[in-house]
Formats: structure tokens, sequence, C-alpha cells
């Protein structure tokens, strides 16, 4: 029997989120719905030219894990924070709200990492993340006989960022598999894809069973213009591709099969920054729970949606509550 129903394996990022309009992202020279890898010097430049700002702990695997538990399932995480400030704020966070968080603190000087993130009026985030010591995760790190006693492994793209973290994405998936559990990534965003494309592509061939993307990220993966042409590349090299394709829903593929998810109606748009991290939170507790594709990809669709209801990057409603409401569960 499975110890939980996913791990996830990614950055230990502290969220720190602020309003504006599109001239503070212009006077910042910030191109907007960008995602960037900034140094800590840029991170002091962009905090100071902030306005007032929440601080919410983040990272893409980390919000999927907190997800999964906000609908009663069993996760884990492992990632590197320093005993520092934010990395405590992280560590309580992710303990408190039901993830096994129990990997040590890191040991150099570098601090925890931080996501500078700018949110326009229309809900688009500009992200600009400080990596810090997310990028000391190494292979050492990994706790071998959680990632055997989980039922799925659950990878960030952003890790293929640093060489260290990237070798114990590597060494995570190779556990799983020969543990006969199934391995999944998450392709992050399609400026990681562009930096890393032929290493994604290879590592999916071989190691992947479920991969989650946006419509740019598997355009991007694939190189082709058209979302049904990426999708039928998908097609061919995973066990399940799960795509999202914002307010238009996602498509969920599945050998020859191909299940269209509707998105679920949202009143206001605030943030979308964890949407896509929500939207796999849900496929995936529906997924270990034995749930049929249409509905693991309708609960990804509620939990994305309850998301970007409200500004920060994991849920405050109750999912469970929803999901009954909706004849989800």
């Amino acid at each position: 029997m499975s110890d939980h129903d996913v791990i996830g394996i990614g950055n230990a990022i502290v969220d720190i989120i602020a309003r504006c309009d599109d001239d503070v992202l212009t006077k910042l020279n910030l191109p907007k719905g960008n995602m960037q890898l900034i140094s800590a010097e840029e991170a002091d430049r962009l905090y100071n030219g902030m306005g007032p700002a929440v601080e919410i702990s983040g990272g893409s695997a980390a919000n999927t894990c907190a997800g999964i538990a906000a609908l009663g399932g069993k996760s884990s995480f492992i990632g590197s924070v320093k005993d520092d400030q934010f990395g405590k704020v992280f560590h309580h966070d992710l303990n408190a709200i039901g993830v096994t968080f129990n990997t040590g603190f890191a040991t150099g000087d570098t601090p925890t990492a931080r996501c500078l993130v700018f949110v326009t009026p229309d809900g688009e985030r500009t992200m600009n993340t400080y990596l810090g010591a997310c990028a000391e995760l190494g292979p050492e790190d990994l706790d071998e006989d959680m990632i055997r006693g989980a039922k799925i492994s659950y990878l960030e793209g952003y890790l293929f960022d640093p060489p260290r973290a990237k070798e114990a994405f590597m060494k995570t998936a190779a556990i799983a598999k020969q543990a006969g559990n199934r391995v999944a990534l998450t392709l992050s965003d399609a400026f990681c894809v562009e930096r890393h494309r032929e290493d994604f592509l290879n590592f999916i061939r071989r190691d992947v069973d479920i991969l989650f993307a946006n419509e740019d990220e598997i355009k991007a993966l694939y190189q082709v213009d058209q979302f049904e042409d990426a999708a039928d590349n998908a097609r061919h090299d995973v066990e399940l591709a799960a795509l999202t394709q914002g307010i238009d829903g996602s498509f969920i593929i599945h050998g020859n099969a191909a299940t269209a998810v509707p998105s679920f109606r949202v009143e206001s748009v605030m943030d979308t920054t964890g949407a896509g991290d929500l939207f796999a939170a849900g496929f995936l507790y529906g997924f270990t729970q034995g749930k049929s594709l249409d509905i693991c990809g309708s609960l990804g669709a509620l939990a994305a949606a309850e998301v970007i209801s409200h500004i920060g990057a994991r849920p405050e409603a109750n999912l469970i509550e929803i999901s009954k409401a909706n004849n989800l569960l």
C-alpha cells in the first residue's frame, strides 16, 4: 500500500505578490506575462519598485501538493529552503495544511528562494524568481523510501534550471520507475521549455507517464503552431497528457482518445498564479483515487477556478465542499 498519493519534487519558493498597472512593468523593464530567473540584486531592485505586497508560500510542485491535501489526498514534498525567516514560514505553511515536508534545511549561505509576482488588472502575472537555496537541492536530499512509497512522483520543469536539482529530478524518476510507480511532469513555463527542449523531450519519452502543459508550453515543446498538432505529438510520447487552454478548458489525451473538459466560470479573475498547479492537483487527486479521466479533468478545472478567484497560488475555499457541490466527489 502506498504511503502517499503524490510526492512533489520542486522549487521551494515564497511568493511576494503585488498588484500593479501595466506602466509599472514598463518602468521596471519587465515583459508582461514573462517568467524570468533573477539575481539577488535584481530581486532587491524589483522589491523596491513594488507596491504593497503579500507574502505566501509557493513553488509550483508545492502548490500542487497543497491542492491535493486540500482535496483530502495524501501528499509529500521535497525541496530546499534555508533556515531563515522565509524558510521557516515555508516549512510551517506546508506542514500546517497536511503536506509532509521534512527535507532538512540547506547548509549554505544562500537564502530561501522568492518569486516577485506583479499582477496586472487583467489577472496576468509577471514572475521574477530568485532561486536562492532552491539551487542547492541535490540527489542527497531525496527521501528514497518516500519516493518508493508514493503512487506518483510529480516533477516540475523548473528543476531543469539548477544543474544539481536536475540530477535529483533524474534520480527521482529512476527510483519511482524501479518501484513500479508513475512519473508525472509539468512543463512549468514556455520559456523553460525553450531553454531545455531537447532534454525535456528525451526525459518525457524515456520516463514520463503523465504530462501536464498549457497550450503555449506544449506548442513550444513540439515546435508547432497548432494546438492539435502538439496534442497529437504528445499522444505518441506519454500514457496521459493533460493539456490546458485557459478559459477554453482542457484536453485529456489517452491513447487514441481525447476527452474535452470545460473550464468553470469565474466571476472575476484576480490572479492566474497557480492555475496550472491546481489543475494538476485536482487531476492527480482524482487519478490516484481511481476516478474517470473526465472527472479528473473536472476536478482540476474546479481547483484552478478557485485559485484564480483570489490572490495567491494556494486554495482558500474548501475544495472538498466545492467538489461535492459539483458532484465530483
